[in-house]
């Protein structure tokens, strides 16, 4: 039995292999008796002698990129950040929605009355769409701005390191996502009585659930760090999240969740009014 490999170079990539060579291997059953042999045989490889281009590796440096040394330095980093800037509210949200997109005004608006309300850091992944709407909001407000910003967001074609606006002390570009995750929970820890801070999910993408459902489990499971109760604000605009809010009642209804769990966690709120009536109640407030 026998099979004829013929080996494929790239056409991009000088490729010297001149060997041809055969190998044979013995298969045996698991009870150890000779099943029989299969043989290989590679054909030889000629380099081309014309319109050669060098293959271009990227260097990655896998050594940072694996060493928890590297990873625990990052995330001290953003709490370095989180103790110059103050903790506040964090606002989850999609890249994509640009300011033509009616949850981008929304999000502006609501980034805006929420730091004046609170008075107190608005935080986020300093990306662009909504991330980018609430942060304009508390600006407008003439309130402080923090962000851990990614290289490269979903939906961008290039990756940078720099925010187009925000002066480089007021963000963080992180490469480990795990220390990002770690800033955006931290910054809303709540210390104290005083400490008025909340965690806002915007509508989103993948990156948008991940960060839902991980802050979700993390105050399900009194693992967010925070010795006072942080409140959650799932912004359901025009029914955006209706879906996800129905699977999770099919999940109760399966048993995955216990009645009444996941409206326990957060507070859904249709529009800004009641966002903001909501965060008013609950740190005894008044809205103006």
């Amino acid at each position: 039995m026998g099979f004829s490999l013929t080996g494929l170079a790239p056409t991009n990539c000088h490729t010297s292999l001149g060997i041809s060579y055969q190998i044979t291997r013995k298969f045996l059953l698991f009870n150890g008796k000779e099943r029989g042999t299969v043989g290989f045989k590679s054909s030889e490889l000629k380099p081309k002698p014309r319109n050669l281009v060098p293959c271009k590796l990227e260097y990655i440096d896998f050594d940072a990129r694996t060493s928890p040394t590297e990873v625990k330095k990052e995330i001290e980093e953003c709490y370095k950040l989180i103790h110059r800037l103050g903790r506040g509210v964090a606002y989850l949200g999609s890249s994509r929605m640009g300011p033509n997109h009616p949850h981008y005004t929304q999000a502006f608006e609501l980034g805006r009355e929420i730091a004046g309300l609170l008075d107190c850091t608005s935080w986020s992944g300093a990306g662009p769409g909504l991330m980018d709407a609430a942060t304009q909001g508390a600006l407008q407000a003439g309130k402080p701005v923090g962000g851990f910003k990614i290289g490269k967001e979903a939906g961008e074609w290039t990756a940078t390191n720099f925010h187009p606006y925000l002066p480089s002390e007021a963000y963080l570009t992180c490469r480990f996502f795990s220390a990002r995750k770690h800033g955006l929970v931290d910054a809303v820890v709540r210390a104290s009585g005083s400490d008025k801070t909340a965690v806002v999910a915007l509508p989103g993408g993948v990156g948008t659930l991940d960060e839902i459902f991980e802050i979700m489990a993390l105050i399900q499971l009194e693992r967010i760090g925070s010795s006072l109760r942080v409140p959650f604000l799932l912004m359901n605009y025009d029914s955006f999240y209706e879906k996800l809010l129905e699977f999770l009642d099919n999940c109760e209804e399966w048993g995955t969740l216990s009645k009444g769990e996941v409206s326990s966690l957060w507070k859904v709120c249709g529009n800004n009014t009641e966002a903001l009536s909501y965060l008013a109640h609950f740190y005894g407030l008044s809205l103006l």
